[in-house]
């Protein structure tokens, strides 16, 4: 009785946040499929040490479960993989632009997109755990194992790379005349 109770407050918990672990997984594996199997791993770990969660913020401790699986499949199945941004599952518009506005928001994700891509791992995991996943600084933190200070830095230090690098993209693009 005691596991039925625990496997219904594991799925009460966590399943909400399944979205969020995919998100994750598929953001910093770059593929469907090694992010279905990260979050299908960290579930598995989840459970296996759901007894020591004892309340708490449970989707930043899940989020911290799937990032560790994550680096940890990463490290041992392709050593120096780099993260890619997935725009499909990013974009937010809920309209049908104009054909020539979405050629111009389909140039800007695609600017960001790159602009992200060249971010170092550690400063393109708070981005996306932000920018994407909406988690607060203390949250991060607790994901990312760091402090909030090294949160607030880093965040700081890869906004304004990414600040630069856009800037340099469109002013290329303007003394080029595109």
């Amino acid at each position: 009785m005691a596991e039925q109770e625990s496997r219904v407050r594991f799925q009460q918990l966590l399943l909400p946040h399944l979205d969020a672990a995919y998100n994750l997984a598929y953001w910093l594996a770059r593929n469907e499929q090694d992010a279905q199997d990260v979050v299908q791993e960290a579930f598995l770990r989840a459970w296996r040490f759901f007894g020591s969660f004892h309340g708490g913020d449970e989707r930043a401790w899940l989020l911290a479960i799937v990032r560790n699986t994550c680096f940890t499949w990463l490290q041992k199945n392709r050593p120096g993989a780099q993260a890619s941004f997935d725009e499909e599952l990013h974009d937010s518009l809920d309209e049908t632009p104009e054909p020539v506005e979405a050629m111009v928001r389909q140039d800007d994700r695609e600017a960001l997109k790159n602009a992200i891509e060249e971010l170092p791992m550690e400063l393109r995991e708070v981005v996306v755990l932000r920018e994407l996943q909406g988690l607060s600084y203390k949250e991060i933190a607790k994901v990312a194992a760091v402090p909030l200070g090294t949160v607030m830095s880093r965040l700081s230090r890869a906004r304004g790379r990414l600040e630069e690098c856009l800037k340099a993209r469109f002013a290329k693009e303007n003394s080029v005349g595109l």
